[in-house]
């Protein structure tokens, strides 16, 4: 396979007005030959998109999409030059698409590399610095790792690094370059917000049997204790009756 050089990346990209990771993807896919590599762009709907990549995007669309269930909801704006272009079928539909990668790749918060704040950069610069598997290991050695490691976890970041999930030969940035091609506008994904069920609510976890028991406990109180019987009273003796005379005794007495 021909090598291929920085000067004839630039030399194709000067020729087509396609990006830079497209020219070096065509003149690896056509070994290097030049009009092979232009073909390639052209077949791709390439060739002329970089030539469109300056031009100011005031109009646009913003979407919605709310995945099966409720549980995620994503809002973008992507931009293009007219309002024409904006009501356009195919312009919306890759809006929507857009939508439905973001919901489905909860780790993106940006849309591009450029848009990583530098804290956020330097912090997982840091991180990578700190793996044990460094050790040991040359200074420039040690360099060219972190910065592998940095490069990968920042495009992690980043909505136009992911591969589109309905093609996954291509990435969203070349889906976005191939809708400028198409529809002969410049657009761009200006920015995105998504929302998922109950995130940042911290849940208190507790011990189901322990939770049923202490809610049946405070239900079911305990009867109070019978009261003592009285003891009985006695009853009163019988009263002694004397016995009565009739005159028939007394009679027989005498």
């Amino acid at each position: 396979m021909a090598e291929i050089s920085a000067k004839l990346v630039k030399e194709l990209r000067d020729k087509t007005g396609a990006g830079m990771m497209d020219c070096k993807k065509a003149l690896t896919e056509s070994d290097g030959d030049m009009e092979k590599a232009i073909e390639w762009l052209r077949q791709k709907g390439l060739a002329s998109a970089g030539k469109k990549s300056g031009r100011v995007t005031a109009e646009g669309l913003v979407d919605s999409y709310i995945h099966t269930g409720g549980r995620i909801g994503v809002l973008v704006e992507v931009n293009c030059e007219t309002d024409f272009v904006a009501r356009n079928e195919a312009f919306k539909e890759l809006v929507q698409n857009i939508a439905k990668q973001i919901a489905a790749c909860p780790n993106v918060e940006y849309v591009a590399i450029e848009d990583i704040p530098t804290a956020v950069v330097e912090n997982e610069r840091k991180i990578a610095m700190g793996s044990d598997a460094l050790a040991g290991k040359k200074e420039e050695v040690k360099a060219k790792i972190v910065q592998g490691k940095l490069d990968k976890t920042l495009r992690e970041m980043c909505l136009l690094d992911q591969a589109y999930i309905r093609d996954q030969n291509i990435s969203v940035a070349e889906l976005v370059t191939q809708s400028i091609a198409q529809l002969g506008e410049n657009i761009k994904i200006r920015r995105f917000q998504r929302f998922i069920l109950g995130e940042g609510i911290e849940k208190v976890e507790s011990n189901l049997a322990a939770e049923v028991a202490a809610q049946t406990q405070a239900k079911v109180e305990p009867a109070p204790a019978p009261a003592p019987e009285p003891e009985p009273t006695p009853e009163p003796a019988p009263k002694a009756t004397k016995a009565k005379t009739t005159r028939s005794s007394r009679s027989k007495a005498k």
